[in-house]
């Protein structure tokens, strides 16, 4: 996979190959995208925030768009490569005005 097959604030269900080499099912919610990794969050386990490497997402499986009114907010220096360019994941709480959290 490469940075065009994926789209900002958006819910992917993927084939995910785990550090161990093995594939496992994850679904993400794609928060930023950068040239060779994006910042998504884990949403089935957790809720932490992962940088993930496109080369290790094999498979899309369902992907959703989320309407504005229901993307979760998290303020853009936390999203920033340069926060992320010594770091793997990351615990941020987010939330979505809509859903009233």
């Amino acid at each position: 996979m490469d940075k065009s097959s994926f789209k900002e604030n958006t819910r992917y269900t993927v084939a995910l190959r785990a550090a161990d080499g093995k594939l496992r099912p994850a679904n993400i919610y794609v928060y930023k995208l950068f040239e060779t990794s994006m910042i998504a969050r884990m949403t089935d386990s957790g809720g932490l925030l992962h940088k993930i490497a496109y080369e290790n997402v094999t498979k899309i499986v369902k992907e959703k768009a989320v309407d504005h009114e229901n993307q979760f907010s998290i303020p853009a220096a936390v999203l920033d490569e340069k926060v992320w360019k010594d770091r793997t994941v990351m615990e941020r709480y987010s939330s979505s005005p809509h859903m009233g959290k």
